[in-house]
């Protein structure tokens, strides 16, 4: 049996009944989402850290755990749906199996490397916190892109997508796509701008033969 030729044989193959495939799009959306506004609120507010009692690292840590823990919820939500969902046989054989496990190989690779770069402050809306790198990381995987969290992630859906063969999954991970690039475009000029304001401070104090020292105060 051959691919789907078209979007409409492919959505004739998407069962869009289930509630739980509406379920995992929408925690999809929301995730990003979630910590955007949630991080944003910090950075103007310094709401986390005032309830974490001042301490900055903690009230991190605790934003990266519960950001970890809701990843976990989507990735299960997004099981889920495909298990209520329609298989095909041209998303079965050996080689699509070839090609779901090496996405998840490179998709996963992308996630830890950049977490291991970044470190969990790093990694988890740090700079929001005012807890900033000493410069941009241009080692693998951010030589290969600058989104590698993100991108990495999406290879990971649609790797899961094949390796179940549900046309659905792949129909979700053009969903991931959409979502994480509209994230990059908030995340990305924001998170900039953080880091312009931090070396235009140090500019002024070393012009002003001062010694730069990062603002700590809530």
């Amino acid at each position: 049996m051959s691919l789907p030729t078209s979007l409409a044989e492919l959505t004739d193959l998407v069962d869009f009944n289930q509630r739980s495939l509406l379920i995992s799009a929408a925690a999809i959306a929301f995730n990003p989402t979630f910590w955007n506004i949630v991080a944003r609120r910090e950075y103007r507010t310094k709401f986390l850290t005032r309830l974490f009692g001042g301490n900055r690292q903690a009230a991190c840590y605790a934003l990266a755990a519960t950001i970890f823990s809701l990843g976990l919820i989507r990735d299960f939500l997004y099981e889920r749906a495909l298990r209520d969902q329609p298989s095909h046989p041209a998303l079965e054989g050996p080689l699509v199996n070839y090609a779901a496990y090496a996405l998840l190989a490179v998709g996963n690779l992308f996630v830890i490397s950049s977490t291991w770069q970044l470190g969990i402050t790093g990694t988890f809306l740090g700079d929001y916190f005012g807890i900033l790198m000493d410069g941009i990381v241009t080692g693998f995987p951010f030589n290969i892109t600058n989104a590698p969290m993100y991108y990495g992630s999406t290879m990971s859906f649609l790797g899961t997508a094949l390796l179940y063969g549900k046309p659905a999954g792949i129909l979700i991970t053009l969903h991931v796509l959409v979502v994480y690039l509209i994230a990059i475009q908030f995340e990305n000029p924001f998170t900039a701008g953080i880091y312009a304001k931090r070396d235009k401070e140090r500019a002024q104090a070393k012009a002003a033969g001062k010694p730069y020292e990062e603002k700590k105060e809530l």
